[in-house]
């Protein structure tokens, strides 16, 4: 209906001779503001009121009055637009023939995204603070690729660093065998190291000297730190297969070994790189503080492992995309600032093309950031396994599915860019704004539907609505606009509160009104309950949400 009023409006604006350069036509906020409104009256100069009058009575005489009850004008010259009902019900109509393709899109057709996330560490257990990188990047990942782009996904991981350095010197100075180590074991010892380094700076030294024979391939460096890395997947797989994620590819920073002499190379052929205090530097520009390349003792950066991870995903076939999208903390802000510009400079990919989508930290239960390097971080396994068994007591056939989609829902409820704290109480309340909520409300609705015979979709459905009837079928005709929303946006949250309104306008229309009566079945409202189960199945679907059979 938007193409629709634009249209009519263009031409409106056309036969008036009325130069207005860009306006807007939007679904109002509030009920009783019309159905769509419009501020084109309200757009250059002239009076606004006048204008609006002129446009209004234009757009009477317009075959867009065949659609709408009535148009008025509001405020200091807004356009509102009412729609028929008429125009409403073969809109539900329309949507449930669409069924599971309703809200898709193909504006990304013939382009690919490639999405870093998840990224944990090597040799520390996957933590509740990888939880968001690795909901929200997967959550983003399927909102592009339900609207018609090629999607690939590169799970980063933090397998070389300092830190290795750290492990390698601690396993050689006790003598131990990390083959025969847990996880949780391996991260006790580089916790334990780290804090040690703090009060004795020799042992600082050692972990860098340990990491720098890393870099140059020392053959006792190298197996302490294959054990790490073997031992680290196999648990971070458990991890995805509970969490339903799954992601392709799974390069270590250490994949990029080579490519960063190349990018060392590369920056120095083409003179952007300087001597800094025994360090290789990179001057970028924009107020922003030098990359360094390579630090004083021959190290390594971050920066330059991240140069590398581009340099070769724009070069290689089937990584090299359109849009380059990485779902990595908020704290990392500066960094990619930095690597953003050092790959601008360097020609490799435009700006434009590359996209931080910075989250926000899962707190603590007191409220603060949780460290593995302080040893206050949670383990992601114990944290999983508490919510499914609380979730048993909700749902005991499908705790799993209940339990996993509370913690999904939970988080991306919330903007990426906020911090929040867990509450097990609220993501599983069946009352309240939160998953177990839109699960059980599309089981309702899925029920209804499996316990009533298919209605004839071409059968022709009364015109009169009740006002919980039309409010549903109006967000059901939203959802498209709310997956581009959320898509373009690299907002998931839009589609939580979206599919929350629509599950929690769907009990209202269902705690008064009947859809099954005495055996017999009202059409117009089996297909609304059909619309339903359609969108909010597909909209927790995109969430990485199932939905269980019964609860």
């Amino acid at each position: 209906m938007e193409r629709e009023i634009r249209k009519a409006i263009d031409e409106v604006l056309h036969k008036l001779k009325l130069a207005v350069e860009s306006y807007v036509v939007e679904r109002p906020r509030e009920e009783g503001h019309g159905d769509w409104a419009s501020n084109v009256a309200l757009v250059g100069a002239g009076n606004p009121i006048e204008k609006a009058e002129k446009i209004v009575s234009e757009l009477k005489n317009s075959d867009l009055m065949k659609s709408l009850d009535g148009i008025e004008i509001a405020g200091p010259g807004f356009i509102n637009f009412t729609i028929k009902t008429e125009w409403w019900v073969e809109r539900l109509q329309e949507i449930v023939k669409q069924g599971k393709d309703w809200g898709s899109g193909d504006w990304g057709k013939g382009r690919q995204v490639l999405i870093e996330y998840s990224s944990p560490n090597i040799a520390k257990n996957f933590s509740v603070g990888h939880l968001r990188s690795t909901i929200i990047g997967q959550s983003i990942r399927n909102l592009f690729e339900f609207s018609g782009w090629k999607t690939v996904g590169d799970n980063h991981l933090g397998d070389w660093g300092t830190q290795f350095g750290m492990i390698i010197a601690a396993v050689e100075e006790g003598g131990l065998d990390l083959s025969e180590m847990t996880v949780e074991e391996m991260e006790r010892l580089y916790v334990e190291y780290n804090q040690r380094a703090k009060e004795d700076e020799s042992l600082r030294e050692k972990a860098k000297e340990a990491f720098v024979r890393l870099e140059q391939g020392d053959e006792g460096a190298r197996s302490i730190w294959q054990v790490a890395i073997d031992k680290s997947k196999a648990d971070f797989e458990k991890i995805y297969k509970q969490l339903g994620v799954e992601i392709e590819h799974a390069y270590g920073e250490s994949f990029y070994e080579e490519e960063m002499k190349e990018v060392i190379r590369e920056v120095k052929e083409k003179g952007l790189a300087r001597e800094s205090e025994g360090a290789l530097v990179m001057d970028l520009g924009d107020g922003l503080p030098v990359g360094m390349l390579v630090k004083s003792d021959g190290g390594t950066t971050y920066f330059t492992r991240d140069l590398a991870t581009v340099r070769y995903r724009s070069r290689t076939q089937g990584l090299k995309s359109d849009l380059y999208v990485y779902e990595v903390g908020g704290e990392q802000s500066l960094h990619f600032k930095q690597v953003f510009a050092a790959v601008d400079k360097l020609g490799w990919v435009k700006r434009d093309n590359l996209v931080h989508v910075a989250h926000g930290m899962v707190l603590g239960e007191d409220g603060k950031k949780m460290s593995t390097r302080k040893g206050t971080g949670v383990r992601m396994a114990e944290w999983l396994d508490e919510i499914v068994k609380r979730a048993g007591e909700i749902n005991k056939h499908s705790a799993e599915m209940v339990g996993i989609g509370a913690v999904k829902f939970f988080d991306l409820k919330h903007s990426p860019v906020t911090a929040y704290r867990f509450d097990q109480e609220e993501a599983l309340r069946l009352d309240g704004y939160s998953g177990p909520y839109v699960q059980y409300a599309t089981v309702r609705a899925r029920r209804i539907i499996d316990t009533s015979s298919e209605v004839n979709q071409d059968i022709s459905l009364r015109k009169n609505l009740d006002i919980e009837e039309v409010r549903v079928i109006k967000l059901l005709d939203k959802f498209p606009e709310v997956v581009k929303e959320a898509t373009l946006d690299y907002s998931p949250n839009l589609l939580a509160d979206y599919v929350f309104d629509l599950a929690k306008s769907f009990n209202d229309f269902y705690s008064k009104h009947r859809v099954i009566d005495e055996g017999e079945v009202e059409p117009l409202r089996w297909f609304l309950a059909k619309g339903v189960v359609e969108v909010l199945e597909q909209g927790l679907g995109l969430l990485g949400i199932g939905v269980p059979e019964r609860m």
